[in-house]
């Protein structure tokens, strides 16, 4: 395990975990946390030992959100306006969408504001029975920040986003899971169960399969249907010519596990 002190980095069973490391507050993200949790995303991105990547929080939370201290003169901290881009995935959270591997967000606690837009940029949600997340921003006086209007329609449906949003109000797993936010798990034996799950998809499907189809869900979220079945239709014909191709077909010919390469 490597320990940046705020951000723990593992890896095992070709899954990657990155762990917000504030337990003592609930993992508030803090720029210096955001600056060592990126590190650790493009590090796990270039590992060859990994395929899939699991976001935890250490502790009780997940992250309950932005540290709020106070500055020295105990007015809150000045906010920095990140500078415009026009690439979707080069957004301040969005780049998680344009990693080449599976994110896996494991909520194992509170999960607000920020914390909450974190997991909305991963592929995958799991939560904790129990667990309690919140947008949160509208109570704090702020409007929805980091795309988060734009994500959660597309994930959950406007009515549903603007529950959310407009009220500002804590939802708990269960009521998350209803509307297809997350997949609720029994709190008992989490962090081994969505690791579990993470490393099937290590294990069994295709990286170069699973690269390419992340790219098409999160791609086709701003494309015309025509324009998404034409990229289908091309990125098929190329897999047919591939290494993973020919194995996954072998293996199930030969009932065992696939050794897929990502060539």
């Amino acid at each position: 395990m490597s320990d940046t002190g705020i951000i723990l980095y593992d890896v095992a069973d070709r899954v990657a975990t990155i762990t917000l490391n504030r337990p003592d507050k609930l993992n508030a993200w803090s720029p210096e946390m955001e600056a060592a949790f990126r590190a650790a995303v493009e590090r796990a991105a270039a590992d060859d030992a990994a395929r899939a990547i699991v976001v935890t929080g250490a502790g009780k939370g997940f992250c309950a959100g932005a540290d709020l201290a106070p500055g020295p003169d105990g007015k809150p901290r000045p906010r920095v306006q990140p500078p415009f881009s026009a690439d979707d995935f080069g957004q301040r959270y969005s780049y998680l969408l344009g990693v080449a591997k599976p994110v896996v967000a494991a909520i194992n606690g509170a999960a607000a504001g920020v914390g909450l837009c974190l997991a909305l940029y991963c592929d995958m949600r799991f939560m904790a029975e129990g667990a309690k997340l919140t947008t949160a921003f509208v109570r704090r006086g702020l409007i929805a920040e980091h795309g988060s209007a734009w994500m959660l329609p597309r994930l959950i449906g406007a009515m549903n986003a603007m529950d959310l949003l407009l009220s500002g109000r804590v939802v708990e797993a269960a009521e998350a899971e209803a509307m297809g936010l997350v997949r609720a798990l029994p709190r008992e034996g989490f962090a081994e169960a969505v690791h579990a799950r993470a490393a099937e998809l290590a294990e069994l499907s295709s990286p170069r399969a699973m690269a390419i189809i992340k790219r098409q869900v999160w791609h086709g979220l701003s494309q015309s249907l025509a324009a998404a079945t034409q990229t289908s239709n091309e990125e098929q014909m190329k897999c047919f010519a591939t290494e993973d191709y020919a194995e996954g077909v072998a293996s199930f010919r030969e009932k065992r596990k696939p050794a897929f390469t990502g060539r």
